[in-house]
C-alpha cells in the first residue's frame, strides 16, 4: 500500500469521479484507474461502484476512507515535525473563521504568516462557528476563529483546546428613519444613557437562524431578561441580513466591535444586551509544526470592548 494509491482514494471519492480525480492529481486516469485496481486487489475487496454515470464508495469504501486521511495526515505531520527539527516550518495549514470576526484582522495575519512561512501551503474556510469546531474536531482544519456566547461549550472536549481572543458587547442596528434611531440621536445629546432590552422587545427583529451560535448570543440575553422576541427574517449572511435592517424590515443585535463596517446604519447603545467571546480553537492532538507556528502569530488576548455611552450613525 503506497500513500499516492491512497490520495487518489480520496480524491476519486471528494470528485466523484476518476477522470475529475486525475485531473487533481495531475496524473493520466489510466494511470490513476490502475493503482486504486491494484490496491483493491490488494485489500481483497473494491472501493468503488462504477457505472456509466458516476462513481461512489462502496462499504468497504467508506470504512477505508477515513483510515487513509489519517494516514496522509500522519505522513505529512511526520514530515512537517522531521523539517521542524532542521529549523524549518513547511506542510500544510487549514484554517477556518467566521465572517463576522474583528479580534483578528485574518487577510493580514495571513499574509504576515505567508511571508515568514513561504514553505506552508495555506487554505482559509469561511463558516459559522458549529460547523468550525466540527471540522477542527475531525481534521479538516487546524484552527477555527468563532464567535459564541460566553455558555457555549461545543468546543470543549475531545482533545480541543480554546483560547477567548476577546469579548464584546451588542448594539442595536436600526435604519437611520428608525424611531429608535431618533431615541439614540436623543440619548446622544442628553445623557447618553443605553437602552434596556425591554424597551426594543416588542419591536420587529432580524437576526441568523435558529440554533446557530451567532443568534444564541441574543436569544440568551433576552431570555436572562425574562422576555421574548419575534424573529420575523433569518439570513445567514451578514450582509444581507443588515440589507434586511436598511430596508426598514427590522432591527438586529450585532457586536459593537463590528458595527464599523456596516455602512447606512444607526447604533444604538444597550444596557444589558448580548455578549460575544471571539475564541481561537484547535485540535491538541492535531497540532502541526505549522499550526504551533500560527498559534505563536495570533495575539493572545483583547480586552473587553466597553459600553458604548454614544448611539453614532455610521
Amino acid at each position: 500500500m503506497e500513500l499516492q494509491q491512497l490520495r487518489y482514494v480520496i480524491a476519486v471519492a471528494e470528485t466523484g469521479g476518476f477522470t475529475r480525480a486525475a485531473e487533481r492529481c495531475l496524473v493520466v486516469q489510466s494511470a490513476l484507474s490502475h493503482q486504486i485496481g491494484k490496491l483493491e486487489k490488494e485489500l481483497g475487496a473494491r472501493l468503488f461502484e462504477r457505472t456509466s454515470r458516476k462513481v461512489r464508495l462502496t462499504a468497504a469504501g467508506e470504512a477505508f476512507l477515513p483510515a487513509a486521511r489519517q494516514a496522509l495526515e500522519a505522513a505529512e505531520r511526520a514530515r512537517s515535525e522531521v523539517a521542524a527539527a532542521t529549523g524549518e516550518i513547511r506542510g500544510r495549514l487549514a484554517v477556518g473563521a467566521i465572517a463576522t470576526g474583528t479580534a483578528v484582522d485574518v487577510p493580514r495575519l495571513m499574509r504576515a504568516y505567508h511571508d515568514r512561512y513561504p514553505q506552508v501551503t495555506m487554505r482559509l474556510q469561511h463558516g459559522m462557528s458549529e460547523a468550525l469546531v466540527r471540522d477542527v474536531r475531525d481534521g479538516g482544519l487546524d484552527l477555527g476563529l468563532l464567535g459564541v456566547p460566553p455558555s457555549y461549550r461545543g468546543d470543549v472536549g475531545a482533545g480541543l483546546e480554546s483560547r477567548t481572543l476577546v469579548v464584546d458587547r451588542h448594539v442595536a442596528v436600526v435604519a437611520p428613519d428608525h424611531p429608535l434611531a431618533e431615541r439614540a440621536l436623543d440619548a446622544e445629546r442628553a445623557s447618553g444613557d443605553p437602552v434596556p432590552l425591554a424597551e426594543i422587545v416588542d419591536e420587529t427583529f432580524v437576526d441568523f437562524p435558529a440554533g446557530l451560535a451567532a443568534r444564541a448570543q441574543a436569544d440568551e440575553a433576552f431570555a436572562a431578561a425574562g422576555l421574548r422576541r419575534e424573529v420575523a427574517f433569518e439570513a445567514n449572511d451578514l450582509g444581507f441580513l443588515v440589507d434586511l435592517v436598511r430596508g426598514g424590515l427590522g432591527i438586529t443585535l450585532l457586536p459593537s466591535r463590528l458595527v464599523s463596517r456596516l455602512p447606512g446604519v444607526t447604533v444604538v447603545p444597550l444596557l444589558d444586551g448580548p455578549t460575544r467571546e471571539e475564541r481561537l480553537v484547535w485540535n491538541e492532538a492535531r497540532r502541526s509544526p505549522a499550526a504551533a507556528a500560527f498559534l505563536e502569530t495570533v495575539p493572545m488576548t483583547v480586552p473587553m470592548t466597553a459600553p458604548m455611552t454614544a448611539a453614532p450613525t455610521i
